[in-house]
């Protein structure tokens, strides 16, 4: 984690407020540190603690490359989560989540390329050629298919994990992911089972607070971990580019060396045909002495 998680920060933001005793889950006695009025207060050295490796966890999942689906349909906590994970781009369901959003992931995906069509339509003038009142209706379409899965566009495969505020309100998008095997990550409140989520973050998912500050330290982690990606694969290019040019120089080196031997080569050569005329010549010079004598 980039940023420590604060034990007066948390506090602060009303983290430790469970719900009434009476609605608890006997499954978060471990998270809950004492009980005043009749209302469960978290313990917040264990949110701490589950906060820290689920944003450790996040920040690997992040510099792998891949996406993590955050879900918070509530009204406490919708604009908090879009705000926040605006910054770091990733897809996010803040409306209503359509039942099979997940574990009937190619018919979302044919929403989205429906949504893609009518774009295409407005630029490349099939738009003008239609009714005043097909335009009308297909507006709407398009407002409606934005409304639902315009924050998830992006999301061309199936997340690797998905991030959830409240799970018993969001159960269904809690149940998807674990039939389909994707790691969950979900601040879990006194009223909600952590037995059922990967990476439980014992936490008040109610106040407004509370979700921005445990929102803050997760897009935190989740930022570094793109950093760390960027920083890799920017070392990576520039090692191979450095590769690259020392290939090509050497290269340069060898073929040199190859046009330098060749010329010396032709050099020798040179030089041993001057040797043997040379001497021919001194050969034809000699006889003919010779012959001058004998006469």
């Amino acid at each position: 984690m980039s940023k420590k998680a604060d034990f007066k920060e948390l506090l602060d933001a009303g983290v430790h407020f469970g719900h009434l005793k009476r609605k608890w889950n006997p499954a978060m006695a471990p998270y809950i540190f004492d009980e005043q009025k009749g209302i469960h207060v978290i313990d917040l050295n264990k949110t701490i603690a589950h906060l820290e490796q689920a944003c450790a966890a996040l920040k690997q999942i992040a510099k792998s490359g891949k996406k993590i689906l955050f879900v918070a349909t509530k009204k406490q906590a919708k604009h908090i989560v879009a705000d926040k994970v605006k910054e770091i781009n990733m897809p996010y369901v803040t409306e209503r989540w359509t039942g099979g959003m997940l574990t009937n992931f190619a018919t979302t995906r044919k929403s989205i390329r429906k949504m893609t069509t009518i774009d295409k339509m407005q630029t490349d003038g099939t738009w003008d050629t239609l009714s005043k009142r097909e335009r009308l209706f297909i507006t709407r379409q398009r407002e409606k298919l934005e409304k639902n899965f315009g924050s998830i566009a992006d999301m061309t495969r199936q997340p690797a994990a998905v991030f959830i505020v409240d799970v018993m309100k969001e159960n269904i998008a809690l149940k998807e992911a674990v039939r389909l095997g994707v790691t969950t990550f979900a601040m879990i409140d006194t009223n909600s089972n952590p037995k059922l989520v990967d990476f439980p973050i014992p936490a008040n998912d109610d106040a407004t607070k509370s979700v921005a500050i445990i929102m803050e330290y997760v897009t935190d982690a989740i930022k570094e971990g793109l950093e760390e990606r960027k920083t890799a694969k920017s070392k990576q290019e520039a090692d191979k580019k450095a590769e690259e040019t020392k290939k090509k120089e050497d290269k340069a080196k060898a073929e040199a060396e190859k046009a330098a031997k060749k010329e010396a080569s032709k050099e020798t050569k040179a030089e041993d045909k001057s040797e043997v005329k040379a001497e021919a010549e001194t050969e034809v010079k000699a006889e003919a002495k010779a012959e001058d004598k004998s006469e």
